[in-house]
């Protein structure tokens, strides 16, 4: 191991720590990695620490920041600390394979949750949206407001994150795209960029909006994107002229959906929560002998400016996780 890589693991093993607390070697231990620190990844530690506390085992919680050599040595670094199982949201499909299979060799169960189609034999159980379930369901929201308030045509910028995963981000994209066509709605998609963190996002979002000031739509394929691009349109003044769709639900997005500026029109959200008990309840499941699927759908919720009382409701189940 090269300095890098020591000073990588040692930096993982001291979150590990920080967040999970001291273990006894006899304890079943548990760890719980995710890559980013949003609203969506916060839900799914509470659903793990809920489920974590239901089950008396012991939870160790840690970010990978999207890195994927910080992924690894995190992975690596668990598995020499003896976790019995790892749930986990894989940065890539490529680029997590190798220390997962590394861990799975060694005994470690590995649970997935929030991917798509990885096609890895070791997995002991997926938990995921159907990602394109997400973006249909935005894109039949987004197909009314077309008929209805822009007479069937639409010109659309559309922010991703196929840097980050090509397949998913394609997939909600591209299932928004055709669903937002039907009724014979005309749809031209002027540009398609990556923005996928909100503070990145907003500049995205913006330049599409000085580049193309004729466009009416703006879609966000996630969280980030869908914050981002509500700010871009507010930046410019363009609230009236330009709205958002999006995927993804938190406590902001419903906000934005309550907000009278008419920029936010509709997100389909995961249920973060539902997801991250899921999957720690798999985890325990399995390293108790019992039998579990080895995946399963996690239904999405679509929630729309057109019914205030379904985004209140949302809103509030989300705050009761805090």
């Amino acid at each position: 191991m090269n300095r890098r890589d020591l000073m990588l693991a040692s930096a993982a093993l001291a979150t590990a720590i920080a967040f999970g607390g001291a273990a006894k070697a006899d304890d079943k231990q548990i760890a719980g990695i995710v890559f980013q620190q949003d609203q969506f990844f916060n839900g799914i530690e509470s659903g793990m620490k809920s489920a974590a506390k239901k089950s008396g085992v012991e939870l160790l919680l840690a970010n990978s920041d999207s890195k994927p050599e910080k992924e690894q040595s995190l992975v690596d670094t668990y598995v020499t600390r003896g976790v019995k199982a790892i749930v986990i949201s894989p940065i890539s499909p490529k680029g997590s394979e190798q220390a997962l299979r590394r861990a799975s060799e060694k005994g470690v169960k590995i649970i997935a949750y929030n991917t798509f189609n990885l096609g890895w034999d070791f997995v002991d159980a997926d938990l995921s949206s159907n990602q394109a379930d997400l973006g249909r369901t935005t894109g039949e929201a987004a197909a009314k407001y077309i008929k209805e308030k822009l007479g069937g045509k639409a010109k659309i910028a559309t922010l991703g994150f196929r840097a980050l995963g090509a397949e998913v981000s394609d997939l909600r994209t591209n299932s928004f795209l055709e669903a937002a066509k039907a009724g014979g709605n005309e749809i031209t998609v002027v540009a398609q960029q990556d923005g996928w963190l909100a503070e990145k996002a907003v500049a995205v979002a913006g330049d599409l909006i000085t580049a193309n000031p004729d466009i009416n739509i703006l879609y966000g394929a996630n969280e980030g994107g869908t914050v981002g691009s509500v700010q871009a349109v507010r930046n410019a003044g363009k609230q009236g002229n330009i709205v958002v769709f999006g995927i993804d639900g938190s406590e902001q997005l419903a906000n934005f959906l309550l907000d009278d500026d008419n920029v936010l029109q509709a997100v389909t959200a995961q249920q973060p929560f539902v997801m991250g008990s899921q999957a720690l309840d798999a985890a325990v499941a399995i390293l108790d002998g019992k039998p579990v699927d080895k995946t399963a759908n996690v239904k999405v919720l679509g929630l729309t400016r057109t019914d205030p009382e379904a985004v209140q409701a949302f809103k509030k189940e989300w705050k009761s996780l805090k």
